[in-house]
């Protein structure tokens, strides 16, 4: 390591009290807690999707296997909720069903909710989307083919991201395991 690089930090103390209760902050806090900082640094922070375009989908359905007229209504029901939800929450991701929400994301995130569902959500829809006013240049919702894997196991049948805000790994890898196991994926 080049230690010529380093360099201290002599106001660091001034923001240890509020950085240490960072963690019990909701996502929206923590964002502008972040933000703050790095503004009296005169550092600006863009949004990392101006860079990586490619890591997520444009508006439509990205496998072979289409949605059906109920489907949508499950997604747009889903959607809404999500609108409804407080802003300053943890939820970005729901699972829906039949115009119903049988899970919700908590601060754990979307790999935990799917790996805690106990009962199998057959022929359910996972949404995740960004929170209304989410600071997308700090906090960005992310699914790979990790979030794939875990869908086919739980039987859920659909993603559903928001295009152009959604970062999606792998996509070459999980579209082709979605195509294979029969899940779609669609941008909004």
């Amino acid at each position: 390591a080049d230690l010529q690089l380093v360099a201290v930090d002599f106001n660091s103390h001034r923001r240890l009290p509020f950085a240490s209760n960072i963690l019990f902050f909701n996502e929206n806090d923590k964002d502008s807690f972040i933000d703050c900082i790095l503004k009296s640094k005169k550092i600006s922070v863009l949004n990392s999707i101006k860079f990586s375009k490619h890591l997520t989908l444009k508006k439509g359905v990205h496998t072979k296997i289409k949605p059906k007229k109920i489907d949508n209504i499950d997604i747009n029901y889903g959607v809404k909720f999500l609108k409804k939800t407080n802003p300053y929450s943890f939820v970005q991701a729901v699972i829906v069903k039949n115009k119903k929400v049988l899970q919700t994301e908590s601060r754990s995130g979307t790999e935990m909710m799917l790996k805690k569902i106990k009962s199998k959500h057959e022929n359910s829809i996972l949404i995740k989307l960004p929170k209304p006013k989410q600071d997308l240049r700090i906090d960005l919702p992310t699914i790979g083919f990790k979030t794939l894997k875990y869908c086919k196991l739980k039987k859920i049948k659909c993603i559903v991201l928001k295009s152009k805000q959604n970062i999606f790994l792998d996509q070459i890898k999980s579209i082709n395991f979605a195509n294979k196991h029969k899940i779609f994926i669609k941008a909004i």
